[in-house]
């Protein structure tokens, strides 16, 4: 059995629900307010910290590896807002040497001087929702910001002393070429940012984008484009080490690696998920908990004795396996066997009698120290995922 001295790393996520407006291809929890909208920091923060309380009762002395602020657009919120929010985290539970501390911003929520306060109130790590620069692709996704405003905050961040920096970026747009998707790579290099996340636009249900789905480029022309794109990012010296993030060496998103090594973390915030393991009488107990989803409903939690939590279960022994690779084989080399032992009190045995059918068919790599998907595996990772699920 696994002692607490051998849990998974511990990171924080807190969720600001709040955006201008929301894209048509989102499904995340984020409710549009318009720009004119004041929103409601000081309630907001008093919560946030009632619901961290609450939960750091269940992890003891455990410190926090990273935090991830995402949305939403986060943004939207001062960078006074930030300062105190950080410094009541930093009062509450131990921080690890060196911690990265990640907002997600949009670049057309952005006021002058604000990344300053940011970097100021001690983030340290800035992702950017660039998706596209170009014009006609950004509205028809629905942003507020032009590919103007995505260079100038890449700008005004180097300037207020980020040295971390992600863009996020799209491609699969609707209409779009080969070349169109390489060329807003190009922008994205030129920017000199230290990680990419390059993903494709995919029609997630709940969104406006399923209902009314637009024209998306053929098979063909996707498989173009991520093999092109693919070459592209290699050769500006960016590695690929998940299925859609790219980076410079030592810049790997280390809140994200916690989550694809399926280490814990602590959610707070209108919506937001957690993992958190305990010791059991079999190996680890894993439970998942979510937070009330509304965020009128979440800020009046604060004076309700159920508290924040709006959900919870625990995941199960037939569960684990699958929940473990789908993290996991995310990772493009993988991770050690010795991490399955660790992050789940399990025997390396059980994972591995369940990967035996993906192994016969080529889609796991042969080595008995590591779970890693093979080169066919990560092109079609959702067949290898159904084959795990079905053992």
């Amino acid at each position: 059995m696994s002692t607490p001295s051998e849990l998974p790393s511990l990171a924080l996520y807190v969720h600001v629900p709040w955006c201008v407006r929301k894209c048509p291809y989102c499904d995340f929890n984020s409710h549009g307010v318009g720009r004119q909208s004041t929103l409601p920091e000081q309630d907001y923060l008093r919560a946030l910290v009632a619901d961290l309380e609450a939960d750091i009762a269940l992890v003891g002395e455990r410190s926090l590896t990273s935090i991830f602020i995402g949305g939403g657009t986060p943004s939207l919120m001062s960078g006074d807002f930030y300062a105190r929010l950080l410094e009541a985290i930093a009062q509450r539970v131990p921080l690890a040497r060196g911690i990265e501390i990640t907002l997600e911003a949009n670049p057309g929520t952005l006021e002058r001087g604000r990344f300053a306060a940011y970097r100021e109130a001690g983030i340290n790590r800035l992702s950017l929702g660039v998706q596209s620069f170009q014009d006609d692709q950004l509205q028809a996704l629905g942003r507020i910001h032009s590919g103007d405003d995505a260079q100038r905050a890449v700008g005004e961040a180097r300037q207020a002393g980020f040295d971390n920096l992600n863009l996020d970026l799209m491609h699969g747009l609707p209409g779009q070429t080969p070349e169109l998707a390489l060329a807003d790579l190009d922008q994205a290099l030129a920017l000199a940012p230290e990680h990419l996340s390059w993903y494709q636009l995919t029609l997630e249900p709940n969104t406006e984008f399923h209902s009314h789905p637009p024209a998306l480029p053929d098979e063909e022309i996707l498989w173009d484009i991520q093999d092109l794109g693919h070459e592209r990012l290699e050769q500006a010296g960016f590695h690929r080490y998940e299925i859609s993030a790219y980076a410079r060496s030592e810049r790997r998103a280390r809140h994200n690696i916690n989550y694809w090594q399926f280490g814990d973390y602590l959610g707070i915030g209108a919506g937001a998920h957690g993992k958190l393991s305990q010791p059991g009488n079999d190996g680890l107990r894993i439970e998942r908990r979510w937070k009330t989803r509304q965020p009128e409903a979440y800020l009046r939690r604060l004076d309700d004795p159920r508290g924040f939590v709006a959900g919870a279960r625990e995941i199960n022994d037939d569960e684990l396996v699958l929940e473990f690779a789908m993290n996991a084989l995310r990772l493009v080399d993988g991770v050690a066997l010795s991490i399955w032992q660790q992050h789940t009190g399990q025997p390396a045995e059980r994972l591995a009698e369940c990967l035996q059918p993906a192994r016969d068919k080529g889609l796991i790599v042969e080595d008995p120290s590591r779970l890693q998907a093979s080169p066919r595996g990560l092109l079609f990772l959702n067949d290898l995922l159904t084959l795990i699920s079905e053992t």
